[in-house]
């Protein structure tokens, strides 16, 4: 059977969604298509029946909460972030979902870091949101380090953690005021420090990133931060954006198709796509 995909969103010149879709349905021989949709958010609503002309689709850019308004059901993942990312159409029942925590916490498996030890998080908007959530659900004693900007965000990301886990461990920090003599078991860089074209940006000094175990970039472009390079040379265990991209996707897969991808077929489409943002971003 046939069936149409696509990636939605308002500005889509840089997405990696159609390759790295396009590689996972052809690892399991299907001769699916994958499309972009450039939707203005006010032209959202009005495109409804073009969306529900599709097998499932990606949300990216500002239409992740807009579009909970054109579906039938959120899975638990979208409640909790009312946020969805994945939508899925069986029988024109319109299911929305939030494979970004997937992402994230299959990133942190692979690379075998402990996401229920001392984890340092630095940034908290967005993506950091989120992983800060998954990491206190996980039993993390969670470090959040901000700018003063930013401190009124991460303290109702606290409130917000606390609400639903009374016992999580939170604690919030200055990016300036994070303890260089603690060990952390998972070090999570949630902003855009380092990212192209800023790459000689590093988050933290490098005497935060030497007391880490596993040190994760959500940055997925360049493929290796300055933050990776130097935590690899330090023979830190690493992984970067692109790791978490993929991995979202193969749980969208999971969702749409009922496909399995093992880590190693994930790690080979990672690696590839980390070369064509090499070639062709940078």
């Amino acid at each position: 059977m046939h069936r149409k995909y696509a990636v939605v969103g308002e500005t889509l010149k840089h997405t990696m969604s159609p390759p790295i879709h396009k590689r996972l349905f052809e690892l399991k021989n299907r001769e699916f298509e994958y499309d972009i949709m450039e939707i203005t958010p006010d032209s959202l609503t009005e495109s409804k029946d073009k969306l529900n002309s599709l097998a499932g689709y990606n949300v990216t850019i500002p239409h992740k909460v807009a579009v909970i308004d054109l579906l039938d059901r959120l899975d638990e993942s979208a409640k909790r972030y009312n946020s969805v990312n994945c939508v899925d159409n069986k029988n024109g029942i319109l299911t929305g979902y939030n494979t970004d925590c997937d992402g994230f916490l299959e990133t942190v498996r692979s690379m075998d870091a402990d996401l229920s030890g001392e984890v340092i998080l630095i940034g908290c908007g967005g993506v950091g949101r989120m992983a800060a959530i998954e990491a206190a659900f996980a039993g993390a004693r969670l470090n959040i380090a901000v700018l003063e900007s930013d401190m009124p965000l991460a303290k109702r990301t606290k409130s917000e953690i606390i609400a639903a886990r009374p016992n999580a461990e939170v604690n919030i920090v200055l990016n300036t005021e994070i303890d260089a003599e603690k060990n952390y078991d998972l070090l999570i860089n949630a902003t855009p420090v380092g990212m192209f074209p800023k790459v000689d940006a590093c988050p933290v000094p490098d005497k935060i990133i030497e007391r880490a175990k596993a040190v994760f970039d959500i940055v997925y472009n360049p493929g290796e931060t300055l933050l990776l390079k130097k935590a690899g040379e330090m023979g830190i265990k690493t992984a970067g954006g692109m790791a978490m991209l993929v991995w979202q996707a193969v749980s969208a897969h999971r969702i749409w198709d009922g496909d399995e991808y093992d880590t190693d077929e994930v790690n080979g489409i990672i690696s590839e796509m980390n070369e064509i943002v090499k070639r062709d971003f940078i």
